[in-house]
């Protein structure tokens, strides 16, 4: 039987790209999509012309119930969660100075608070058949912070500490929980910067010189997801052409 994979925010450009690259793999593939997104059928469509027979079910991951919904819909439809990426996120990037608490709190629940939100759902699950993985999607910003993105830097770091502690808890029941920090990837958002600031600001920060490929992210995703990384929990994986090496 096939594992179920469970992709949160899988409709943005990474999303996308670990949606299909674990489709590849023969995984169940699952993502939630937020309640107001008007499109989620339109993405479907496309995908399914595309050979791709994703499931999507409404989610906010910023609140508790909705997410343990989403969850027990999928159990029920699809089987229980065996992955869980943790992908979903915003931005709402300005200094500190003009940062208001509404802006705190709303990349603080949908970044962070998501991640308990969704692994508290699936984890007694994973810990009684023996098996599970959890992937958190983090940021080089979360590593080195970034001008401007106190809030997501903040949610961002705090992914990891919530990796380490969970990974200790759950090595001996068969689970491993891990993150990964991409740097500037090459999605639909980080593609409308301009082209100059991009060149004069972005890649000379990044020692190759380009972009990163969505599908290579995705391709780290599947590792962690694998049998082989079976030995690999609570590290932080950088997978950032060398913009950041600590």
């Amino acid at each position: 039987m096939s594992r179920v994979a469970l992709i949160t925010g899988g409709m943005g450009g990474l999303g996308e790209a670990i949606c299909i690259k674990m489709a590849a793999l023969g995984y169940k593939v699952v993502t939630t999509y937020s309640p107001s997104n008007t499109k989620a059928g339109d993405w479907l469509k496309q995908m399914k012309a595309q050979g791709y027979d994703f499931h999507a079910y409404p989610c906010d991951v910023a609140d508790y119930d909705s997410c343990g919904a989403c969850v027990a819909t999928v159990a029920k439809e699809l089987g229980p969660v065996d992955v869980l990426v943790n992908n979903a996120g915003i931005t709402r990037d300005m200094t500190f100075k003009k940062m208001t608490k509404g802006d705190w709190d709303v990349v603080m629940k949908t970044n962070l608070d998501s991640v308990f939100n969704m692994t508290k759902h699936v984890m007694d699950g994973m810990m009684e058949r023996g098996w599970g993985r959890v992937i958190n999607v983090s940021s080089v910003n979360g590593q080195k912070g970034a001008f401007g993105q106190t809030n997501y830097s903040a949610a961002k770091a705090g992914m990891h500490g919530f990796t380490k502690a969970l990974a200790l808890e759950v090595a001996k029941k068969g689970v491993t929980v891990n993150t990964i920090s991409p740097g500037y990837i090459g999605t639909k958002m980080v593609m409308a910067i301009p082209q100059d600031v991009l060149d004069s600001k972005i890649l000379p920060q990044i020692p190759q010189g380009r972009l990163g490929k969505p599908e290579e992210v995705a391709g780290l995703v599947a590792y962690l997801a694998s049998e082989e990384a079976a030995f690999l929990t609570g590290a932080n994986i950088s997978i950032n052409g060398g913009q950041h090496m600590f």
